[in-house]
């Protein structure tokens, strides 16, 4: 969904599409010795191998390695190794595949979905994140195609082991993830989740985010925001400089972008997007510092809202692999800033290709997302979409159509980036609770209010709030 590290602010080759009916047989196939420990079952799978157990309270947690093919449809040109994460409760649980469509964290935790339904989680990290990198890196294998087809395989050896009910989830681009995967093997999953997903069908049409930062919150919020990207724009030298002498002492670099004076101008344009996506508008619209604040104030503002470090060569690095996606078949937002006009240097300069090496070759493919967005009107079936009315990234949103069945749009009123089903309006956090515990096969009993199986566990259920780094041209 750059400031991600600061945040942690929305997971023999098998090819072919499972079949609804293939994924019930496969409930069979999970009858094996339930004498055997966990551990022992999961590292019988071919190509998995063990980085580390750690001790969680309720569950049985394990750090893995699952060998995948570089290149799915000619898996004789090399694998590498994929990390993934095992939270196990119970083989007669339903089990969340969820990924964050980034670095898995090998810090224990639940998603929403897997605390909602009591269930196992699988979690998943991101071909081309590290470690999950084949080296050398053919940057060409790096597609929603290609990365949905490793979920498909990791799916089908451990479903294996867990043969009740599978839910997808991820937010920002996990739930992404979450929605392509289902295009691509639309039968492996009885249900999913995705989070604050954009869904960038064109990526040269981005009015929608336009008309987003026109309406979003008060007027004089909106006033007061402009008003200061502004002045951050007339302070240029001094705040240039200090970003220089800053990069200096933390050993930073700005080769990417060019400059340090251009990485600037890079955040600036980025300020107004970051301050919607994450901050808590009843109070971060109050806290909006006047033209007239001090540089020391206005820094500070600045380092919270967009994070200097993300804008050198070490803060972008490793989210490379996000770039290049964005500006390959992902698409990033485009909009606007009239009320910087006559200040920019640069104009353009904001956009993936700038944060991608010029040795990675890059070229966009228009067919990929369209085809997404029509699979999803068309085709969903048993698919939630949970999204933020003051988050930027859902002015364009995935929709449900008339092909579409049991699949539902739900907005958080005044959420943002964080939006999730327990912050939804009464009726549809009831709704969506309804449907995603029946879609994992533990449905709420008749008369009764449905509400998450699984007790609140504060040291599992710490939403990770990651931050999809800001892309505009």
């Amino acid at each position: 969904m750059r400031k991600a590290t600061r945040w942690l602010l929305s997971l023999a080759v098998l090819i072919g599409t499972a079949t609804a009916g293939s994924a019930q047989a496969g409930a069979a196939t999970a009858a094996e010795p339930t004498t055997k420990d966990i551990k022992d079952r999961i590292l019988a799978i071919p190509g998995m191998s063990l980085v580390e157990e750690k001790p969680v309270d309720g569950y049985r947690y394990f750090v893995l390695n699952y060998t995948q093919p570089i290149d799915h449809e000619h898996p004789s040109k090399g694998t590498f190794q994929q990390r993934l994460t095992v939270l196990h409760k119970s083989v007669d649980r339903p089990t969340v595949f969820f990924t964050s469509g980034y670095n898995v964290s090998t810090t224990p935790s639940r998603s929403e979905p897997t605390k909602i339904i009591d269930g196992n989680q699988v979690s998943l990290e991101y071909r081309y994140f590290t470690p999950s990198r084949p080296t050398p890196t053919d940057w060409k294998k790096l597609d929603i195609r290609q990365a949905a087809t490793d979920q498909h395989r990791i799916f089908r050896a451990l479903h294996r082991i867990y043969g009740k009910n599978w839910i997808d989830t991820g937010g920002s681009k996990g739930g992404m993830t979450a929605t392509y995967y289902r295009r691509f093997f639309p039968h492996d999953m009885n249900g999913t989740v995705a989070y604050v997903a954009p869904n960038d069908v064109n990526n040269d049409e981005d009015s929608a985010y336009d008309r987003f930062f026109q309406h979003v919150g008060t007027a004089q919020c909106r006033t007061d925001l402009a008003a200061i990207e502004r002045e951050a724009l007339l302070r240029r030298g001094e705040m240039v400089k200090r970003f220089e002498d800053w990069a200096d002492k933390e050993k930073q670099t700005f080769t990417n972008t060019g400059s340090a004076d251009r990485a600037y101008e890079v955040m600036v344009t980025d300020l107004v997007f970051g301050f919607w996506q994450y901050q808590p508008a009843e109070t971060a619209c109050a806290e909006i510092p006047k033209p007239t604040a001090s540089t020391d104030e206005l820094w500070k503002w600045m380092d919270k809202v967009g994070g200097f470090d993300s804008y050198t060569d070490q803060g972008m690095e490793p989210y490379l692999p996000y770039y290049y996606q964005a500006g390959t078949q992902l698409g990033e937002p485009g909009y606007g800033y009239p009320n910087l006009a006559g200040l920019l240097k640069y104009p353009g300069i904001n956009n993936s290709r700038t944060f991608v090496p010029k040795d990675i070759s890059m070229r966009f493919d228009k067919r990929a997302m369209p085809d997404v967005d029509r699979w999803v009107r068309h085709h969903a079936r048993q698919m939630m979409f949970v999204n933020g009315q003051y988050d930027p990234w859902s002015s364009e949103h995935f929709e449900v159509g008339k092909g579409s069945r049991d699949s539902y749009v739900f907005t958080v009123p005044g959420g943002n980036h964080g939006s999730n089903i327990a912050k939804l309006k009464d009726a549809d956090r009831t709704k969506a609770t309804a449907e995603l515990l029946a879609w994992a096969g533990v449905p709420a009993p008749a008369g009764t209010t449905p509400a998450p199986l699984a007790p609140d566990n504060k040291k599992l259920d710490k939403q990770e709030n990651r931050r999809m780094p800001m892309l505009r041209p």
